[in-house]
């Protein structure tokens, strides 16, 4: 049995479960941006139907903000029938291969990011996790009819020289994985993070390619399995769905022929190919960071009780 400190923040589940150790473990945490809602698709497809067991769990009285993010409580007639708190945990999941591995899902942490990241070395450590892979989402100035792009950051860098196509040197708003794979990197865990480029005006919507894509480059990362043929079909009938209000909508068609016009056509379709960059009329990253920054300022504004 492995003994925790925990740094007074997550408990094991159940002690009769056994946490393999020598796993890889893949990060997917809510509550900054989660363009086209690929965080939540893609951890709904790991939870839902893969053999998951939630194993470790997080303290929400050290880390949550209850009155920033209410749980719902539900009420019947005439009383309070139950209460479901947000969830941050580590689940054991099993791939469709049958490979375990370690997923760490939920909300960021208000609060104590350092005592977070400590408690995530103790179990990086405890464990002998052997790689951290995140996976993030972000708007961004691109049209749907390309290909979608990534981001990519951290330590290993045959995966970053492959596959990043944006490559800021600029200060953007943090958040909890970027902490993470800072503070993993600095005891030379390796760690990768990829952050796709969803087109900024399927913010709001789901968008299920954008979260194949999330799938695909987690599958170069870690040689793992997932299931995706359900998201596959989704995406199907989401780009019919699309094209046809692109056809019917004059201002909608507008901005993706605007965007179209800063991107070259060479630029490559599939992961086993250098992607070319965009053009230079594409908006530089301080402009870029400028848009992310005003866009996050927005959203704060205009929804006070949700982070």
């Amino acid at each position: 049995m492995v003994n925790v400190t925990g740094f007074g923040l997550f408990s094991i589940v159940d002690q009769e479960i056994e946490i393999p150790t020598g796993l890889r473990m893949i990060g997917s945490i809510t509550g900054f941006t989660d363009a086209g809602q690929v965080i939540e698709q893609m951890a709904s497809n790991i939870l839902n139907k893969l053999d998951a067991e939630l194993v470790i769990e997080f303290d929400n009285d050290e880390l949550l903000d209850y009155r920033a993010r209410r749980p719902a409580m539900f009420f019947e007639k005439d009383h309070l029938a139950s209460y479901e708190p947000p969830l941050l945990g580590i689940y054991l999941v099993r791939d469709e291969a049958g490979i375990p591995f370690l997923f760490l899902h939920g909300y960021e942490p208000d609060f104590r990011w350092e005592a977070f990241s400590a408690a995530i070395e103790e179990i990086v450590e405890l464990y002998a996790v052997t790689e951290f892979t995140w996976v993030h989402s972000i708007p961004f100035p691109v049209p749907h009819t390309r290909p979608v792009g990534v981001t990519v950051s951290g330590n290993r860098k045959d995966l970053i020289e492959r596959y990043s196509e944006w490559r800021p040197e600029t200060q953007v708003p943090g958040n909890v994985v970027h902490l993470l794979e800072y503070r993993l990197s600095e005891i030379a865990l390796p760690v990768i993070g990829f952050v796709l480029l969803v087109p900024h005006y399927l913010n709001d919507s789901d968008y299920p390619i954008a979260a194949v894509t999330g799938f695909e480059l987690l599958t170069a990362a870690t040689s793992l399995v997932f299931p995706t043929d359900t998201l596959r079909e989704e995406g199907v009938r989401f780009t019919e769905r699309l094209a046809k209000k692109v056809e019917e909508n004059e201002e909608l068609a507008k901005l993706v022929a605007n965007l179209e016009q800063g991107y070259k056509s060479e630029r490559a379709t599939s992961f086993g190919v250098q992607i070319v960059s965009p053009t230079p009329e594409e908006p530089n990253a301080e402009d870029i960071a400028a848009e992310l920054e005003d866009y996050l300022a927005n959203r704060q504004r205009n929804n006070p009780d949700q982070n």
